[in-house]
């Protein structure tokens, strides 16, 4: 199995700041090890459109990563800009990944309709948003995960078929 090669960025104006640690990172790095994610990029921005966009375009364009996760910012407070940030730089929506995390998620807290995450691609990165918290971040992952492998395949150009027959035990 190939490796997908990760980036994470933090949004956080405290931790890039240094006044929190960061456990929502380390949360996506050991997640991601069971479809065969490897961290390639970490960093910690604060809440600031133009950076958030900065490092999504670096990790896309210069990097070319193949998954690219946000975590933060994606709330209803004044700074939380990280989904505008996203919608401003990707090329194409991918909708369906930010509503299956919201219904996994109002499975265990009517809170999550008030998520705004996005998902998209640019080139051939895929990047997702996700919450702030360490267990939000589980949580939404594992909701996903199941397909995210194969969307990353046929994204790269790894694979081309989506039509194999899938049943649910």
């Amino acid at each position: 199995m190939k490796d997908i090669t990760v980036g994470i960025i933090t949004i956080s104006d405290k931790g890039s700041k240094g006044e929190r640690v960061d456990l929502s990172g380390p949360a996506i790095e050991d997640t991601v090890k069971s479809i065969a994610g490897v961290v390639k990029s970490y960093i910690i921005v604060p809440d600031e459109k133009d950076q958030i966009k900065a490092a999504i375009i670096e990790m896309c364009d210069k990097l070319e990563l193949n998954l690219v996760l946000t975590t933060g910012g994606t709330g209803f407070s004044q700074r939380d800009v990280t989904p505008e940030a996203t919608l401003e730089v990707i090329e194409k929506h991918v909708p369906g990944i930010p509503e299956v995390m919201r219904a996994k998620s109002l499975l265990i807290t009517p809170k999550a309709m008030l998520s705004r995450a996005q998902a998209g691609i640019r080139k051939k990165s895929l990047i997702i948003n996700l919450p702030g918290s360490p267990k939000g971040v589980k949580e939404n992952l594992e909701a996903i995960l199941p397909a995210l492998r194969h969307g990353i395949e046929i994204l790269t150009g790894d694979a081309s078929e989506c039509g194999t027959v899938h049943i649910k035990k």
